[in-house]
C-alpha cells in the first residue's frame, strides 16, 4: 500500500497532472537542499518524492493556480 494514498492526495490537489508536477518540483528542491524538508508526524519516506507527497498530504505544501 502506498503511503500517503492517492485518494488522500487527490482530496488536497484535484488534478493528477498537478500533483505529479508539484511533487516532482518539490523533490528536486529537496534533492538540492534536504534541510528544507518539513517533517510531519507520520513521516516515513526516505526518498525525495515520498517526502514531497507527505508534505502535500499534511498540507504543508500547497499551490495557488494563476489565472491567465
Amino acid at each position: 500500500m502506498l503511503n500517503p494514498s492517492v485518494d488522500s492526495l487527490m482530496n488536497k490537489i484535484n488534478s493528477k497532472y498537478t500533483l505529479v508536477t508539484i511533487s516532482a518540483h518539490r523533490a528536486r528542491q529537496l534533492r538540492e537542499n534536504p534541510g528544507l524538508f518539513q517533517k510531519t508526524e507520520k513521516s516515513q519516506s526516505v526518498n525525495f518524492v515520498g517526502m514531497a507527497l507527505e508534505e502535500i498530504d499534511a498540507e504543508k505544501l500547497t499551490y495557488e493556480r494563476e489565472e491567465s
